[in-house]
């Protein structure tokens, strides 16, 4: 796999760039917060490297910051959200301005975001929760997520599938399923496929 590329930068058409390395070029797909800290063309430069292989094409995602590229992958192990849209979250705000609007849980800054709804960007806020600390400007407090007791864990979900748009009787029914000592990301998880199936 290819974690890192060092060459000149050949070319910058947005959202994709074109970068020598010994004589072989590489075209990647970079967001907007990577495109605005590049050199002009001709310039050296250096970007961490995503790379997907699929059956019909060889993927390579480029950005500035190794935080940038973590925050990419957390992106895209949620469900409904490819590498495009993710480029696109990344486009409108740093790696540090997404950790911190999921700490604060503002989902209606996500759902600015291109691609991405109210629900989708509420879904982003739970999923991400915690997940994105590393990120994060030094200094930030982890969020409440990773201390959440087990007692908690089943309002916390409740909630959670209240603000996806369930009604209470749906949620209290979904909750009804899940096994005692469930977290609060895996009993979100477990809810909403068992509501998925009703």
């Amino acid at each position: 796999m290819i974690g890192k590329l060092t060459g000149t930068l050949l070319e910058k058409h947005p959202p994709q760039i074109l970068l020598d390395v010994g004589g072989v070029g590489y075209e990647l797909d970079v967001p907007m917060s990577t495109l605005y800290v590049l050199p002009h063309a001709g310039d050296a430069t250096s970007v961490y490297v995503h790379m997907v292989v699929r059956e019909d094409a060889q993927l390579l995602y480029g950005f500035a910051t190794r935080s940038e590229r973590e925050t990419f992958r957390q992106l895209i192990k949620i469900t409904g959200i490819g590498p495009k849209i993710a480029l696109a979250v990344l486009s409108g705000m740093t790696a540090d301005e997404l950790a911190s609007t999921i700490e604060r849980e503002d989902a209606a800054r996500l759902a600015k975001v291109p691609g991405i709804g109210k629900k989708t960007a509420e879904r982003l806020v739970l999923e991400l929760r915690g997940k994105l600390a590393g990120t994060s400007a030094p200094g930030a407090k982890p969020a409440d997520a990773l201390f959440i007791r087990p007692a908690s864990a089943r309002d916390d979900v409740a909630n959670a599938l209240l603000a996806l748009g369930y009604n209470s009787k749906e949620a209290e029914m979904a909750i009804k399923l899940l096994p005692e000592e469930v977290g609060v990301n895996d009993g979100i998880r477990l809810a909403l496929k068992s509501l998925a199936k009703g």
